[in-house]
């Protein structure tokens, strides 16, 4: 195991420890609801879990596992830790304009990004990827499918979906955005994971987990926290597929970075860009060494935060954003929130605002207003200004961003 190291530094403070578990769970936030913290406590009872459990201060109730969640294990993975958004992250990259350059009205802007990246179920019409990243993620698939033939994601519908998907942002919290920083810089920024081949692969060994541990599953606090032990059966097949799916979610943020520079070179006043600032995950496995012990950390809705590292966290589609450079805090495995952390849920969203709640909450972001992207209405996330408040023992800020155009899924 060799996937990222580093040293370990003096104790930070934390805002609430849970200690009603074998294993302590520490929380960078007194703000939790009750589910969450039994999800958390549920997770701190397993006897896989290395030192403690750490909760970033967008912590929020998941499925199976806590959303904003960092969890070492020793010798095993829980897939549904991990999730199915398998390696789901951003990307960010600054070009070489300033708001003054941007033009009067960014409606234009707006259809450019809606036309080149299909979003929600939809995929591209035609392989647009790179003809050598489809072969290098192809010939990772081989094995994978050859093992585990009801994946059914070789050949046929399968193979054209996950290859025509590359470039896509799929739905839900998923974005692009344009936005300013603090010198009034433009830069582009998306939000994306693994499409549906991640979603199959997730389920398939989340529910292959629970068959492996069928006589064991009494002994769990929750069906969905089960979990392959190394040198067990199908181990090394999640970690050959898992690892597959984070490569493609990577893969697929660049091609639709590239999708997007492009588009908008024909809407834009001529511009470059940056290198590529930043494409990390934020819902993940690796391995890592922390408090003396080489262990998989899995972070579910966190992102790596070690000494000197970039990171982004954003907002809700009303709000700030930010390029964060890590502390190495070793409290939180060297971890930091990977947003501002949902305070409801959709469906309650949907109950309290509408469409007039949407148009006042994004004023000055060119975005759609209508009541089918109310279940992502700012108010229905946490103040990213205390988030940050909250975690400023794991990150320092490099760059605040500020949305003028936003593109849902």
């Amino acid at each position: 195991m060799q996937w990222g190291m580093g040293r370990e530094e003096q104790k930070m403070p934390i805002k609430t420890i849970i200690t009603k578990a074998p294993r302590p769970v520490k929380i960078y936030t007194d703000q939790i609801e009750p589910e969450a913290r039994q999800q958390l406590t549920n997770i701190a009872h397993l006897p896989i879990i290395h030192s403690h459990v750490a909760a970033m201060p967008d912590v929020h109730l998941g499925i199976g596992a806590t959303v904003g969640s960092v969890i070492p294990t020793r010798g095993a993975i829980i897939p549904a830790a991990v999730g199915v958004d398998i390696g789901c992250g951003m990307n960010a990259v600054r070009l070489s304009l300033k708001a003054e350059q941007l033009p009067d009205s960014l409606l234009p802007a707006r259809r450019a990004i809606e036309r080149a990246i299909p979003v929600g179920f939809d995929m591209h019409r035609r392989d647009i990827a790179r003809r050598s990243t489809i072969t290098s993620l192809m010939n990772g698939l081989e094995s994978i499918a050859e093992r585990h033939p009801k994946l059914n994601i070789k050949r046929g519908k399968p193979y054209k979906t996950w290859v025509r998907q590359l470039g896509t942002l799929g739905g839900g919290n998923h974005f692009i955005e344009l936005c300013l920083d603090e010198s009034n810089a433009v830069w582009l920024m998306l939000h994306s994971g693994s499409r549906g081949i991640g979603n199959s692969i997730g389920r398939y060994f989340i529910e292959l987990a629970k068959k492996d541990m069928h006589d064991q599953l009494g002994n769990l606090p929750d069906k969905d926290l089960a979990y392959f032990t190394e040198g067990e059966k199908h181990f090394d097949d999640y970690v050959r597929a898992v690892h597959w799916a984070q490569d493609y979610a990577m893969h697929n943020r660049r091609e639709m970075m590239r999708l997007l520079v492009d588009a908008l070179k024909h809407v834009l006043p001529p511009f470059t860009t940056t290198r590529e600032a930043i494409n990390c995950h934020h819902n993940y496995v690796a391995v890592e060494t922390h408090f003396d012990a080489e262990v998989y950390v899995t972070r579910k809705g966190a992102i790596s935060a070690r000494e000197g590292e970039l990171g982004i966290i954003p907002g809700s589609m009303g709000a700030k954003s930010f390029i964060v450079r890590g502390k190495g805090n070793p409290q939180s495995f060297r971890s930091c929130s990977h947003g501002a952390g949902r305070r409801m849920s959709r469906s309650k969203a949907r109950r309290l605002f509408n469409a007039e709640d949407m148009a006042r909450q994004t004023r000055g972001v060119e975005c759609r207003k209508d009541k089918g992207v109310l279940d992502e209405i700012p108010g229905a996330y946490k103040d990213i200004d205390e988030v940050m408040a909250n975690q400023h023992d794991l990150v320092e800020i490099v760059h605040t961003l500020k949305q003028v155009v936003c593109v849902k899924g």
